[in-house]
């Protein structure tokens, strides 16, 4: 059921990290995604790309790297701990692919764009990246503020795919990829390589509802229907799988799926 699918996993340590993997290894899942956030982060992070690199080879991994968990005292010391990350990746990582985000809280000068702008006298553009993109802004002055800056990142040519936040509101999901359709459409102009999208995927839960309602993320815009009902929370995710799935975006669930029955309930219901 996942060989179409990417699936994030957290963890706290070693073992809980060999435990996971196994279990998705056992779960023929392959396409892994490791958030930077939590324990998962600076030097743990680097070890863990280390780790996997040397006892899980055949795992298709894609690190994410948040400019904001992984400052080091400042700018300057934060980027070259950076390139040291990506000369650890490429040398253990096959997929050779890092997703980056600037965080929760933007450092300033030291988010997304001022790296990418760095990155063209430091690397070659073998190296592939990924962007975060949010498609669910209401307010036209909003949403067009995310379009430039997704712009600015695909100019840097360095981006390889372009990952989709999480939401319900699939008309604006559907107006931002009718967007995305018509800049890469002109790619000469903006890119060289073929882009990738991704989308972010939750299987709402009773739990899932309630936390988020507790301490809702940032960025993330869930409406009033999807949070007072677990029926129509389905229902939106079931059409926004069924839209990914039509548009040729690829879902990454970031559900936790490190049990038999977190499996079997992802699994029932991306099957419905």
């Amino acid at each position: 059921m996942f060989n179409n699918y990417r699936v994030e996993i957290s963890f706290k340590d070693f073992d809980q990290l060999k435990k996971r993997l196994d279990f998705c290894v056992n779960k023929k899942i392959y396409k892994i995604n490791i958030p930077c956030k939590g324990n998962i982060k600076k030097d743990f992070l680097q070890e863990v790309v280390k780790f996997i690199g040397v006892k899980y080879k055949n795992l298709d991994v894609i690190y994410h790297y948040s400019f904001y968990h992984q400052f080091h005292n400042n700018n300057n010391l934060s980027y070259t701990k950076f390139l040291n990350f990506v000369e650890v990746n490429k040398t253990f990582n096959k997929s050779n692919e890092i997703l980056l985000v600037s965080g929760s809280k933007k450092r300033r000068e030291f988010e997304v764009l001022n790296i990418l702008e760095k990155l063209k006298s430091d690397l070659s553009k073998n190296i592939k990246f990924g962007v975060a993109f949010n498609p669910y802004f209401f307010e036209e002055r909003y949403y067009k503020i995310e379009r430039n800056r997704l712009i600015d990142k695909l100019n840097s040519y360095f981006v390889q795919s372009i990952w989709l936040q999480f939401g319900s509101e699939i008309n604006q999901l559907s107006r931002e990829i009718n967007f995305l359709n018509k800049i890469l459409g002109n790619s000469q102009k903006l890119i060289d390589k073929e882009i990738n999208i991704y989308g972010s995927l939750f299987i709402p839960s009773k739990q899932f509802l309630a936390r988020f309602k507790f301490r809702p993320w940032r960025g993330v815009y869930l409406s009033e229907k999807y949070l007072n009902s677990l029926e129509e929370s389905g229902k939106i995710t079931k059409n926004i799988i069924d839209f990914y799935l039509s548009n040729s975006i690829i879902p990454l669930v970031e559900t936790e799926l490190c049990t038999e029955k977190q499996f079997l309930e992802a699994h029932n219901f991306i099957n419905l």
